[in-house]
Formats: structure tokens, sequence, C-alpha cells
């Protein structure tokens, strides 16, 4: 079953994650003692566990290889994951709703005011996979520079609070058609781009607009940022500091809860199966008189208007603000969000975020270890469910003859 060859890659391979781990794994610094400790038995233990990692990976694709295609397509129906049997019946899928409600509204007294602000941070990542999910998952249109609208968004809830003494409230609706006048104007020049050249044009676009807020010293206070931002108000109650992080937080559910419901009208609109005739075939697609540019440009207005309004609920929620929270590892989070959560799929994307943001803080208590589980699960879920944890079912129509 396993050849030389393939026991020979598998060993080059233990010994290349060795590598890329010796930093972590291996070596320790003690600053206060001077002292270099090298554990090699670490070292041993990552050699080891990806050798094994790697025959498991090679042993599931020898059995999956020995099923015909029609054997894999009937396993693939009969192996549907349990959440879209459960969507499929109207009154489970009520029944689910009503009880993810319940645990959403009673989460904050249920948990710390530490728990509460993480969940706060995990809905906000919901909205923007949400937001980037209409661009990739659904049009196909491969962007690496969503930061820069989430950028656009808090700054122009921090400007405008700094220098015109502007709330909240009244900046939420200009956060968001500011970024998602960003996005026309970074969608217009790149309408002839797809695939790869588009990933590297809006990449540049981020780049761009970070670069921008931390050399322009004038416009934005450059690396220092902007700090004392106002928190949302509530008819002119002054709140604590509890009570804000919990008045932010039901803002937050209740903003996610319409964002879900406009995505999924939009899923099932004209203009959302426009997208999905897009992303499938772009020269079929115009072939059929949709208007290929104006379809790309609502794409990305839409997405990036989602980002600007969650950008300003961030604003809100930190109270300051500088470039080095908008990097290109921000897109890159948000972007894994949406391929680990199933392209097109808006429950995918919601677990997807969930887990991507959640994970992380329970898995502290690894200590240093942590990030380097947290990549090993992500890697095992790419190797052994690439479409993601829910992938995006197609909608298909059958004509039977009546007998």
């Amino acid at each position: 079953m396993f050849s030389l060859n393939e026991l020979k890659k598998g060993a080059l391979i233990s010994l290349w994650f060795v590598f890329l781990t010796f930093p972590i794994m291996v070596i320790k610094v003690d600053p206060i003692e001077r002292i270099v400790q090298w554990r090699w038995t670490n070292a041993l233990m990552v050699g080891i566990g990806t050798f094994i990692v790697y025959c498991i990976i090679q042993f599931a694709k020898y059995r999956k290889s020995l099923k015909s295609t029609e054997e894999s397509e009937e396993d693939s129906k009969e192996q549907a994951s349990f959440i879209h049997k459960i969507l499929a019946n109207t009154k489970q899928r009520n029944m689910l709703f009503m009880v993810l409600a319940a645990i959403i509204l009673i989460f904050p007294h249920l948990f710390s005011t530490y728990q509460t602000n993480i969940m706060t941070t995990a809905l906000m990542y919901v909205v923007l996979g949400l937001g980037l999910n209409i661009v990739v998952g659904m049009a196909g249109l491969l962007d690496l520079g969503f930061v820069a609208f989430y950028a656009v968004g808090a700054y122009s809830y921090a400007l405008l609070n700094h220098h015109f003494g502007l709330g909240f409230w009244e900046v939420l609706p200009i956060g968001g058609g500011l970024a998602a006048i960003a996005g026309i104007l970074l969608g217009y020049p790149v309408l002839r781009l797809r695939g790869d050249y588009l990933a590297i044009v809006t990449l540049g676009f981020g780049e761009i607009i970070r670069l921008v807020l931390e050399n322009w010293n004038e416009f934005s206070k450059g690396p220092s940022g902007i700090s004392n931002i106002s928190r949302p108000e509530f008819f002119g109650i002054e709140m604590s500091l509890e009570m804000s992080i919990l008045y932010i937080y039901y803002i937050m559910v209740g903003f996610m809860v319409f964002t879900i419901f406009v995505v999924n009208r939009l899923q099932d609109s004209r203009l959302g199966r426009a997208w999905i005739a897009l992303r499938e075939d772009e020269i079929a697609c115009q072939a059929m008189g949709i208007d290929k540019q104006k379809t790309k440009l609502t794409a990305f207005s839409l997405g990036a208007f989602w980002a600007g309004i969650v950008g300003v609920i961030f604003a809100a929620k930190t109270t300051f603000i500088n470039p080095a929270s908008f990097t290109f590892l921000e897109s890159a989070i948000i972007l894994s969000i949406v391929v680990l959560g199933g392209m097109g799929s808006i429950v995918g994307v919601i677990i997807g975020a969930l887990v991507l943001i959640l994970m992380p803080e329970y898995l502290r208590a690894l200590s240093e270890y942590r990030m380097l589980a947290f990549g090993a699960i992500l890697v095992m879920m790419m190797v052994f469910r690439p479409q993601g944890l829910i992938a995006n079912v197609r909608r298909t129509y059958r004509f039977e003859k009546n007998s």
C-alpha cells in the first residue's frame, strides 16, 4: 500500500515541518538567566507526529481511490451534513433558530465581560465574512484587499467624531456609504481583470490605503492613530464600561441578523443568480444578456458596505484605531473564514467565523503551542474537507413524466 518513494516523501515532509517549527518548538531563551534551552524531544515529537499524519492522509486517499465515481457521489449525498438535514425541515429549522436566538440573547448574562467582548469580535467577523462572501463566494471575484473598506469605515467614524463631534448613529450609514464608494472606485478599473491578476490589484489597493493612513500624519495622525473615540450612545444616557460592552454586543447581534436576512434575500434574487452565473462562466453570463460591469460593481460596493459598517462598530468598540489594525493579515483571516466555512454558504461562513476567531482564544491552555495547534487544525481541515465546513448546495430542478 505504501511504496518506498511515498515513505521517503513522508520522511522529507516530516523533516521540513521540524525545520519550520524549530525556532518555536526547540529553542527556548530565558532572558533573566541568559540561558538557551534546546528541547530536542519536541523536534522528535513533531517529526513523528507529522509522519503519522502523512501516513493517515495517504491511507485515506488510498481508500478513497478504491471507490468508483458513482459510489462516491452516492456517499456524498448520503453523508449530507446534519445541519442541511435540519435546515430542510421548516419546523426543525424554526426550532433551531429559536434555540440559537435564546442562547445569543442570554450569553452576556451567563459569561464574563471578557467572554462577551470576544463574542462581539466574533460576530463582527461573521458580518465581515458575509460581506466578503458576496464578492468571493457568490460573484467569484478574489479580493485580497477587503480590509481597506474595513479601514475606510473605521477612520470615517474616528475622523468625523474627532473633528466634528458626530455620534455613532450619525456616522454609521456615512461610514458604510463611503466604503461602498471606495468599492466602486476599486471595482471600476479592474472590470477586465479576473483570477490572479484581480487578486494582485486588490492586494495593492489594500496596501495603498494602509500606507496612506500610516504616512499622512495631517489627515490620519499616522502610526500614532486616533484615540478617545466616542462609544455608542443610548438616547444620551451615559453608560459604564460593562454596560457599553453589553450595548455594543446587542448592536452587533441585531446587525448580524439583519445582514443574514439581506444576504439570504440577495442570494435568491435575480442579482444573486447573476453573481453565481458570473462566477461559473463569465463569457456565458455576458452572452445571456447580463450586464457584467454593473454586476461586478454591485458586488464590490455591497461587500464594501458591510465592511464599512463593521469598521464603524470596531472604532466605537475599541475607542482607538491606527493603521496596524488593518494589515493584509486581516484580509487573509476574513478570506479564510469564507473558504473554511464554504464559499457561497451563509451558514458555513457563520460557523467558519466562530471557529476561526474563538478557537485561538480557547486554545490558550496550550500556551506557546496554541497557534501551532490552530494551524495544524486548519491544514487538516483543508485536506479532509476542501469544500468547507458547510458546502453550498446548488438548487436543482427535476422534470418527471407522469405514467
